[in-house]
């Protein structure tokens, strides 16, 4: 796991900014504190940090060059079939002189051309520079498990696993509306946007090549989702279960390749306690690390990882956390962002990360497996409203009921209500509009509203409408559920679930692994059908049906909790002085220019009055877009 970065000149104006290689490389150093380098050969110039995990000798080390000179690649992340290429690639006579998996795909892409991407099982982001005929390879993984993003003028292009080291080697640093706005709706910003207007993210399973002042984009992977050929799946519930057991075993025992110390996230919940599980069939006595939260017990798992430890005799670790604790990571986290990220469950991962790289380098997950199998409240709402009947249809009936009552997420009642009024919108809507409901927290309108007359100008409505277009192209009013789980496994996994991993974790210069995302896993969770993962009765189907006789029953005697950071409290209390003295101050926001000062004060109200909703989720989000803008655009 590592940092990359790097230019390709296209002017002499693009070749001065080779010299502030340095300066991106070290951006990014939380992403490799082990090693770094630079490579620079005429118009191009490669950055590199380095986390070592396979091969520790300076063998590893990176930018790495083949033997001829021609080719130079720097690749962060890792590839866990690697052993297996090196073998065929040594029957075709390659030699190698490091145990590392950068090394074999290099020679790999020597061998066989852009086409390698597809024998390639793990993440990464990567670029292999051709010196003879002067070309750059960018590509990403096939679920965007890795981050990439670049910036294109008539100079130079520019890349980086993250925008910090765009910003350093000179990327102009100006603000998207469209993706504010969208950012206003989700808490997070949809790729390939990013917040800065001429910054984008690579999409997951996509290639560049830059050659000679041009830019080739191209998809190499899509997630091969088929209706048809998911209603002529002929394996009966019983076969699938078995070949779900097979599949996730051999990704998990594949993720356990590493040269340095590794373990395992058990926070309680079904996936990561069948990710420890299948581990501990090739590494006795696992690590393995929780976060116990001993001021919200109702979202305290830790009893139910310790059973999971117990059964499978892992060295468990429990990381028993206050508020106080949570609380005095905010502004670490904060720091670490180079784009508003408002996914308040960041702060907790930033921690359990920071524990538990005390102990290890590399962590599995049980990340996607809510995305592909329907693990969330929505997709059992989204079964419900196609499926209709009279619950569904009750519940529609009180629609004026649900508009008055207070709501929260503070509370059981007030949180059944908030879900029962969102549930009765989404029945009243179509499919697309239902989706895009369900993933915000604000709606186009109430988000454009907190904008200031002069933001909302800047905000482009044909763009913003395309943007929307495009993520929900795969919704259908005649498709069914596994649209759905398609649209979140290409927007809320890369965009929000993952962006969330990677971050925090790279921030303590932690490797997370997730088993669930072996895209072998993922193809055969796309020939299911909706009945194998969401039922009347059950979210998450087969995986809870699959490996109930591996784990203690009393993980299925209980709801999905999650977990909640105590946001309304903080507001109401530690954070108070923030919002209305400083981020949120009425002169801050008035001088500033970008919100709406009447309406940054009704949601401070909100927020502050008996039925706050989902205030504090908006209100966070304008906290951490604040934070951000004073240390990236204050000054601009």
């Amino acid at each position: 796991m590592c940092g990359i970065t790097g230019v390709y000149a296209f002017s002499d104006a693009g070749r001065r900014t080779l010299a502030n290689l340095p300066a991106a490389t070290e951006a990014i150093v939380r992403r490799g504190p082990d090693s770094q380098g630079q490579f620079v050969d005429g118009s191009v110039g490669l950055g590199f940090r380095r986390l070592a995990i396979l091969d520790l000798s300076a063998d590893g080390n990176q930018p790495m060059t083949e033997e001829s000179g021609r080719y130079t690649i720097v690749f962060n992340g890792e590839i866990f079939n690697f052993q297996e290429l090196r073998a065929r690639l040594q029957r075709r006579g390659y030699t190698f002189r490091s145990q590392t998996d950068t090394e074999v795909i290099l020679k790999l892409y020597i061998a066989e051309g852009r086409g390698f991407l597809k024998r390639l099982n793990g993440f990464f982001a990567l670029a292999i520079y051709d010196r003879e005929d002067d070309s750059l390879f960018l590509a990403r993984d096939r679920f965007g498990e890795k981050p990439l993003h670049v910036y294109r003028d008539e100079d130079q292009l520019l890349f980086g696993s993250e925008i910090k080291s765009l910003l350093a080697l000179g990327a102009p640093r100006k603000l998207d509306y469209v993706s504010l706005s969208q950012y206003l709706q989700l808490n997070y910003i949809p790729a390939p946007a990013t917040i800065f207007k001429g910054i984008k993210k690579v999409m997951p399973g996509e290639y560049l090549i830059i050659q000679g002042g041009k830019v080739l984009r191209k998809r190499w992977y899509r997630v091969p989702y088929d209706a048809k050929k998911v209603a002529k799946n002929k394996l009966t519930y019983e076969q699938q279960q078995q070949r779900l057991v097979t599949l996730l075993d051999a990704a998990t025992e594949r993720r356990l390749i590493s040269d340095v110390p590794l373990g395992a996230f058990l926070s309680g919940g079904i996936d990561s306690s069948v990710v420890t599980a299948l581990a501990t069939r090739h590494t006795p006595h696992l690590n393995t690390f929780s976060i116990g939260f001993r001021d919200e017990p109702f979202f305290d798992e830790t009893k139910y990882a310790n059973l999971v430890a117990k059964k499978y005799d892992t060295n468990h670790t429990v990381f028993s956390l206050s508020n106080d604790d949570l609380y005095g990571h905010i502004f670490q986290m904060l720091d670490y962002l180079d784009e508003p990220f408002a996914d308040s469950s960041a702060l907790a991962v930033h921690i359990l990360s920071q524990r538990t790289r005390q102990h290890v380098t590399v962590a599995l997950s049980g990340d996607g497996a809510d995305e592909l199998f329907g693990g969330y409240n929505k997709h059992r709402g989204e079964f419900q409203v196609r499926a209709g009947g009279f619950r569904a249809e009750a519940v529609t009936g009180l629609n004026l009921l649900w508009d008055v009552l207070p709501k929260s997420r503070n509370s059981y009642l007030g949180n059944k209500i908030r879900q029962f009024q969102r549930f009765s919108r989404g029945m009243l809507s179509g499919p697309k509009d239902r989706y895009w409901d369900w993933a915000s927290f604000a709606s186009a309108s109430e988000a454009n509203a907190l904008l200031s007359a002069a933001s909302r100008r800047k905000v482009g409505k044909k763009l913003a409408a395309k943007r929307r277009k495009d993520i929900l192209d795969h919704i259908h009013a005649e498709g069914d559920l596994n649209e759905v789980l398609l649209t979140d496994t290409l927007l809320v996994l890369p965009d929000d679930m993952l962006v969330k991993v990677d971050r925090m974790s790279m921030a303590n210069s932690l490797e997370v692994r997730s088993p669930f995302l072996d895209y072998q896993v993922v193809n055969f969770a796309f020939s299911l059908p909706v009945s194998s993962k969401v039922d009347a009765k059950m979210k998450k189907r087969i995986v809870q049906d699959t490996f109930r006789p591996l784990l203690p029953p009393e993980l299925y005697d209980r709801p999905k909790q999650g977990f909640e950071v105590p946001l309304l409290k903080w507001m109401r209390g530690e954070l108070r002085p923030l919002i209305e003295q400083d981020l949120l101050a009425d002169e801050f926001v008035a001088a500033q220019g970008i919100f709406d000062g009447a309406a940054v004060q009704a949601l401070k109200k909100q927020l502050y009055s008996s039925s706050p909703g989902d205030a504090h989720a908006r209100v966070w989000a304008l906290l951490v877009f604040q934070y951000w803008w004073k240390k990236y655009l204050n000054n601009q």
